[in-house]
């Protein structure tokens, strides 16, 4: 009788290494271009750097993203996703604390981004010249512009807030600021506001636009 196989690692016998699927490469990809990105500028990352980090070949590599840039896309998209559905959770809590409520969401926003600060960086630097970026942005844009406008819509209803403006036109001019402000600070430009001081001085103007005061339940100044 043949003796037995050798168990192979971790004891079942014969197995074989398993495979990378395309998960497993794309995901590879992914996290090569971010870590790559920490330490030096999209322009200076080519395919091959990504492909070899990857531990797949440059062919390989056009199969999953059709260039570096589609690379910066997939992961904006998903930082994107993090930021929407922790700001979404915050933002579903007003009217228990409508204070904590608002800084849950604008933390959530800074918080994510700020985890995620060398790929908007790099998103940021390819909006003049992508159009795909420039579309991809608009439509986060959108997508905070429209929970926000709702948001200011129920406290309106529910009569916290007074009436005003459009809701979404506040909306627009509200998460535009945070768009820049947070950019600016976090890119190191000036002038910018000290990153401990972001989110108060951001939920200061959020609430006095949206309530008429910062202090909810108190008439303006």
């Amino acid at each position: 009788m043949a003796a037995p196989l050798p168990a192979a690692p971790g004891g079942s016998r014969g197995r074989r290494p398993r495979r990378p699927s395309g998960d497993d490469r794309e995901r590879a990809i992914l996290t090569t271009a971010e870590d790559l990105l920490g330490r030096r500028p999209l322009a200076d990352i080519s395919v091959d750097d990504l492909a070899r980090g990857a531990g797949i070949s440059r062919p390989t590599f056009y199969f999953y993203f059709p260039s570096k840039d589609a690379v910066v896309l997939a992961l904006l998209d998903r930082v994107v996703g993090e930021a929407r559905e922790s700001r979404s959770a915050a933002l579903r809590r007003a009217g228990d604390d409508v204070r904590a409520s608002w800084r849950g969401a604008l933390e959530a926003v800074r918080s994510t981004f700020a985890a995620h600060r060398a790929l908007t960086s790099a998103a940021a630097s390819l909006l003049a010249t992508s159009a795909e970026v420039r579309a991809l942005w608009a439509a986060i844009m959108d997508g905070f512009v429209e929970e926000t406008a709702a948001a200011i819509e129920a406290e309106r209803a529910r009569g916290a807030a007074p009436a005003g403006p459009p809701a979404r036109d506040l909306a627009v001019a509200l998460n535009w600021m945070n768009e820049r402000v947070i950019h600016v600070t976090y890119a190191g430009q000036t002038p910018a506001l000290a990153e401990d001081d972001l989110i108060d001085v951001l939920l200061t103007v959020w609430l006095r636009t949206v309530y008429g005061s910062d202090i909810p339940g108190t008439a303006p100044a």
